[in-house]
């Protein structure tokens, strides 16, 4: 047994992010479902507290009663039991946007990312937006070096570039040239995606687009749409 994954391409908290947002919810199990916020992307600037905040608010405001602001900031408290037991118990976890590089070696190796793959295998969906959806896929891009960097690969030969109808979309030449082997994926701010289709096939949800580069092929699909990798 497997859980869902939902990808999100940025702005997760603005208001427009209702459709995915309610989807996991209801995948995860309703309303009452156990939510885990990790803000550890938004560490390095000392942003972890009002973004995690921010997170906490808005899956109250859809509805959910159970939704937790986990202290996982750092690889230390990323082996903490209590945040490891409050992941393996978790039916929602959701990774905020920040910085990637940071969140990635935060997670990497880590006792959470083990129960947070536990959670998933038992049914839990795994959420991220912006860098925490960039970090889920076997590969990722470090804006600051211009490099590719290996990410904790719970979606294999993937890449996200998020915010991609505002500046993501300048990233794409560069690792279409980087990543020839992989799928690169597009997500508009305010888009998500959601591999809840037949098949394992993703179901695009929210306002804008998601773009798929393979093959030297560029497809859009729009919100309602389901494609696969």
């Amino acid at each position: 047994m497997r859980g869902h994954i939902l990808l999100e391409g940025g702005a997760e908290f603005g208001g427009q992010m209702a459709a995915p947002d309610m989807r996991a919810i209801e995948l995860a199990g309703g309303l009452d479902a156990r939510v885990c916020i990790i803000p550890a992307a938004a560490a390095p600037d000392n942003n972890h507290q009002r973004a995690g905040r921010n997170g906490v608010r808005w899956f109250n405001h859809l509805g959910a009663r159970q939704a937790t602001l986990l202290p996982l900031i750092d690889h230390a408290s990323a082996n903490q039991s209590s945040i490891v037991t409050s992941l393996r118990n978790s039916r929602l976890i959701y990774l905020l946007g920040g910085f990637p590089h940071y969140l990635g070696q935060t997670l990497a190796g880590s006792v959470s990312w083990q129960a947070i793959i536990e959670a998933y295998h038992a049914g839990a969906v795994i959420g991220g937006s912006s860098a925490g959806a960039m970090v889920l896929c076997q590969h990722y891009y470090n804006l600051g070096t211009s490099s590719i960097i290996d990410g904790l690969n719970l979606i294999p030969k993937a890449c996200i570039i998020p915010h991609h109808n505002t500046f993501g979309k300048g990233w794409v030449p560069h690792l279409v040239a980087l990543l020839p082997e992989d799928v690169i994926i597009g997500i508009d701010e305010q888009t998500g995606m959601i591999d809840d289709g037949a098949d394992g096939k993703w179901n695009v949800y929210g306002k804008g687009l998601v773009t798929r580069y393979k093959d030297g092929e560029v497809k859009n699909y729009h919100s309602g749409e389901t494609f696969s990798l």
